[in-house]
């Protein structure tokens, strides 16, 4: 099997209880060393993360970015990096040893431009932790969404595709992601889910978390529909739009009904939260986005 050359770049923030585990499990990928650069960019950090990653020594690479943002930490990773293939992932996932073997396949195809792979609750789990794997679901964010769109857990392109669309926007400090995939789709580029390559994501393990990741899509959810306002009218997206609290409700009444309750209250919590989280980032950007 051939195996390019990849450079795997990791932004760290205040990442000192899960960084080592992540580390470790890249060390432990089945990838030719020679093929294979790790990049870790601390963001400024005030833990003990830089700590940790020193430790192992000369077996990755260590950067700093002063500048706020797993944007800039990504981009000054792809700017370092010495191979024409990138692949993410992030501080609190651990990737399966198979993960970059898979990850890299579709890349030699030129009309990708994105390869995802699949994102697990890393296990041991409880029922909201295993809950987040619908909120990063990859394959349905690749296959099923339109626009598509990929999370940075797990993501590999070109190098040269990322540096043509002016890398990662650094004005965004959250939905970067979903940004990027929209350039990427708009230069003609596909995105294509791998379910082979694994990584397993640190979820959200409490309602209350669960309410406020659900915030935190909805208020940042505003800049990307605003920045390619015209690009989801074209998939028929409308600034308000009902559908979702009609959906909301359904989960609300299938609750009440007793109908699947742990999933059911799952989606009451997260929905409820991205609403809110919707209404707040439209009145701070001083649009209209329900």
């Amino acid at each position: 099997m051939n195996h390019p050359k990849v450079s795997v770049i990791v932004p760290v923030y205040n990442a000192a209880a899960t960084i080592a585990p992540c580390v470790q499990s890249l060390l432990q990928l089945d990838y030719p060393v020679d093929h294979l650069e790790l990049i870790l960019v601390d963001n400024g950090s005030k833990d003990g993360s830089p700590e940790i990653l020193r430790s192992f020594g000369d077996r990755i690479r260590v950067l700093r970015e002063e500048k706020r943002g797993a944007s800039a930490a990504r981009n000054h990773g792809i700017r370092a990096a010495r191979f024409p293939l990138v692949a993410f992932t992030d501080a609190d996932c651990i990737v399966d040893s198979q993960w970059l073997k898979h990850l890299v396949v579709p890349l030699s195809d030129p009309e990708v431009g994105v390869s995802g792979g699949a994102v697990l609750a890393r296990r041991p789990c409880n029922r909201i932790e295993a809950y987040g794997e619908t909120v990063h679901d990859n394959f349905r964010a690749i296959t099923c969404y339109r626009p598509a769109y990929c999370d940075t857990a797990s993501w590999a392109s070109r190098a040269e595709v990322l540096q043509r669309l002016n890398y990662f926007d650094e004005t965004f400090l959250r939905a970067q992601d979903c940004e990027l995939s929209c350039r990427v789709q708009q230069a003609g580029l596909r995105l294509v889910f791998v379910p082979e390559a694994i990584v397993y994501h640190r979820n959200e393990s409490t309602w209350r978390g669960l309410f406020l990741e659900g915030m935190t899509h909805g208020r940042n959810s505003i800049q990307l529909l605003e920045r390619h306002r015209e690009f989801y009218a074209g998939f028929g997206y409308r600034p308000r739009n009902p559908a979702p609290y009609r959906q909301l409700w359904g989960h609300i009444k299938d609750f009440a009904r007793g109908e699947k309750p742990e999933t059911a209250a799952c989606n009451v919590v997260f929905q409820a939260g991205k609403r809110l989280g919707r209404l707040a980032g439209s009145l701070q950007a001083g649009v209209l986005h329900l």
